[in-house]
């Protein structure tokens, strides 16, 4: 069997694996370690795992990524979702729709804290559900509107999707971050516009509350002052090189705690859930990292990379041509993957390619567009009928809400999504001017 044949047999095995519910980052790594083993023998095989797993998890910039998931734990166990929600309400609850506004502005905020995506829909549909119900908002508009918020999570840093993508594609985690912020509050801005289009077109689907006064909103806004300053703190002090990623991870996740057992109320017990979450989501994490790295280790043995990348560049399609069709193949598996897994098991067959195409930019620059890109157009994946694991959660937490009402509140944003996808392609200068103004 060829190389590329092998590697294309092993990729047909792993998808194979995966129907039948096996996790991915079990399915990778069997399919690695048996792969590896038939290319080049049992001897090979064990040197590799031996040497490998170990030079792989006693790297030092791995740590960043338990930090970043305790700092979110911290953020979830101590209501703060509650604030930022009641801040964003006070603002814009009076104008129609104003609630699902709240609810994506609050996603936003929140998505900055915690980091992950199902997590931010999850702990924000906790909280917002109830308050649009009780003010009468259809269950398409509230759903949707919170699903599509939830996607904010990951994109939105700091990232442990953006953290790993930093990683594997050896650029600077600061300037992974810097690049997210601009297409991250594009995000928030689009969302709120479609909410505004939605409740346009059908004005009882979002009733206007209560309008707050200056002195509500200011106190409101008062609750979230802390959560600003550690965001800030976290991002500015790594980009100006006041902490390292993993030190600027370790302040975050100290002041997030401290803020959650100061005004949070949390106690001993919830800081031992917290350490308990995050020790298994990491733990996850660093499976699915061992499962990849054992898959790519046997791909690149069957150099099925590096031939693909050989055979796009001679084939004469333009690199923008390429671009699309990963993106494309990022929006079609997003409907069936998680994100981490999918860019995971993508990135190092596309990451030759791509950095061996010319966009008239540097190679980072390309690199880091790219990543960007690929986050965004995972995102909207989360969103994507007919899986959109965005929706199956919310819409689990609005058990009176069908299926197919939160799938058609999806739809505005999802046209945004496409909007916002098209710029960011148009104009690199969206994702890479906030670097290079501050560079």
């Amino acid at each position: 069997m060829t190389g590329i044949a092998a590697g294309l047999t092993g990729f047909a095995v792993l998808l194979a694996l995966m129907a039948v519910r096996v996790p991915i980052g079990v399915a990778m790594l069997a399919v690695g370690v048996g792969g590896y083993g038939l290319h080049t023998g049992t001897t090979p095989l064990l040197a590799f795992l031996k040497t490998s797993t170990y030079y792989q998890f006693s790297t030092y910039s791995l740590s960043v990524i338990p930090l970043f998931v305790l700092m979110g734990e911290f953020a979830t166990k101590a209501g703060m979702s509650r604030a930022l929600y009641r801040t964003a309400a006070a603002f814009l609850g009076h104008r129609k729709g104003g609630l699902a506004m709240a609810s994506i502005g609050g996603c936003a905020a929140f998505g900055a804290i915690c980091g992950s995506s199902l997590a931010t829909a999850a702990t924000m549909g906790q909280v917002a559900l109830p308050e649009m119900k009780r003010y009468n908002y259809s269950g398409a508009l509230a759903t949707g509107s919170l699903a599509a918020g939830g996607t904010l999570g990951i994109l939105i840093p700091p990232s442990v999707i953006l953290v790993l993508y930093a990683l594997m594609a050896e650029q600077s985690i600061a300037r992974m971050f810097v690049a997210a912020m601009v297409p991250g509050v594009l995000a928030a801005v689009g969302y709120m516009l479609a909410v505004a289009v939605f409740v346009h077109r059908n004005p009882a689907d979002g009733p206007a509350g209560p309008r707050q006064t200056w002195p509500e909103r200011l106190a409101a806004l008062r609750e979230t002052w802390s959560l600003i300053l550690i965001f800030a703190l976290v991002i500015v002090g790594m980009y100006r090189g006041w902490f390292t990623p993993t030190e600027a991870a370790a302040v975050g996740a100290f002041g997030t705690g401290l803020l959650a057992i100061l005004h949070g109320g949390m106690r001993l017990r919830g800081i031992a859930d917290c350490l308990r979450g995050t020790a298994t989501t990491s733990a996850m994490i660093f499976l699915i990292l061992l499962g990849a790295e054992t898959f790519n280790a046997f791909l690149a043995q069957t150099r099925t990379p590096m031939l693909l990348a050989e055979a796009i560049q001679q084939s004469g399609l333009t690199p923008m041509l390429v671009l699309l069709a990963m993106l494309l193949l990022y929006l079609v598996l997003g409907c069936v993957m998680d994100s981490m897994s999918m860019l995971l098991l993508t990135i190092p067959i596309f990451y030759p390619i791509i950095a061996g195409l010319d966009f008239g930019m540097p190679r980072e620059d390309t690199l880091i567009w790219f990543g960007i890109l690929a986050v965004v157009v995972v995102e909207v994946g989360l969103i994507t009928p007919p899986v959109g694991m965005n929706v199956f959660v919310i819409n689990a937490m609005a058990r009176d809400v069908p299926m197919l009402e939160s799938f058609r509140g999806v739809l505005p944003f999802l046209i945004s999504d496409i909007i916002r996808i098209g710029a960011l392609i148009a104009f690199p200068v969206i994702t890479l001017g906030l670097g290079r103004l501050l560079g």
